[in-house]
């Protein structure tokens, strides 16, 4: 398949939206669009955040869609689609809505015996000093959210109180998940495939907002600086982890290496970054993908998994 698949085509390109992610979202869709429109698509950018963007999909013959967070990526959308018998890019109702829950994905890996850092559902009334007991330090994440957002480390009862108000703004479902020490590796998934690992280094505490999308310091190593035995190792384990979920087409997923040398997975991205500094195009890069060919490989396996819905 090759760019000229979309020559004449009219494609719709979901963007911004109304999710705490909108900035990251609209840079995803105008890189996509632009990239689309230079392959000779006729490109209609779509903003479910303006009144009546419903209407703007009547002619496109496939959607494209670049909604990060809620609203986009987890499942709302999609099911909008199918009722509408739109096709469009990227993961289905189910896995879509099971891998926005940060909560429920690890309870599904944990019962397929994949490692995932243990962790704690968080209320209001917690015994704060219960959890760091068991727990040791922790990341406090809202469960809903993408991007590191309301994302932070605590070490004492009083930091987990403060770090669950700082997460709650996002949302009511936060968790605590223990601190696991040792580098950060993404995962692209393609298909049935899994593309080069990405090493991820970071001059603060953690792969936050700031160090994905605003700092200068953050590294990335694609190919990582992994052997062959353990990139297919980790390979094999990303695949595992998005397909148990249910997930198709393409994703990203995030996972730790711990002091033992063991992976431990952290979340599965169903709506990667598409801008020109994100992941998954440095990842297809790598194996000598450019980005209209990531995008053609998208569509096609997205009308694959379409016709297998029906």
């Amino acid at each position: 398949m090759t760019a000229t698949t979309f020559s004449g085509m009219n494609l719709a390109v979901l963007l911004g939206g109304t999710a705490a992610e909108r900035e990251i979202s609209l840079e995803s869709g105008a890189n996509v669009a632009e990239c689309l429109e230079q392959a000779g698509a006729v490109v209609s950018r779509v903003d479910p955040a303006v009144n009546g963007w419903q209407a703007r999909l009547k002619d496109a013959t496939f959607v494209f869609n670049l909604l990060h967070g809620p609203g986009g990526e987890d499942g709302t959308l999609q099911g909008l689609l199918e009722f509408m018998g739109l096709p469009y890019s990227g993961c289905g109702v189910l896995a879509s809505a099971l891998t926005m829950d940060k909560i429920r994905t690890k309870l599904l890996w944990q019962g397929a015996t994949l490692k995932t850092p243990p962790f704690k559902v968080l209320t209001v009334d917690c015994d704060w000093q219960a959890v760091i007991d068991e727990l040791g330090s922790v990341f406090v994440k809202p469960a809903l959210e993408g991007s590191s957002l309301g994302m932070s480390r605590a070490d004492s009862a009083t930091q987990l109180r403060e770090a669950f108000d700082q997460a709650a703004r996002f949302g009511s479902a936060v968790m605590a998940e223990q601190f696991v020490s040792g580098p950060e590796y993404t995962v692209a998934i393609l298909g049935d495939r899994a593309l080069p690992s990405i090493r991820i280094d970071v001059s603060g505490e953690f792969y936050d907002f700031d160090a994905k999308y605003r700092s200068h310091e953050t590294l990335f190593s694609c190919p990582s600086d992994l052997n062959p035995s353990d990139e297919l190792a980790l390979a094999d384990l990303a695949l595992s982890a998005f397909r148990i979920t249910g997930g198709e087409v393409w994703g990203r997923v995030d996972v730790m290496r711990d002091a033992t040398g063991d992976w431990q997975l952290l979340e599965v991205n169903t709506v990667p970054g598409m801008t020109s500094h994100s992941l998954v195009p440095m990842a297809a890069k790598a194996v000598g993908l450019s980005l209209v060919e990531l995008l053609s490989e998208i569509y096609l396996h997205s009308m694959g998994a379409r016709h297998a819905q029906r």
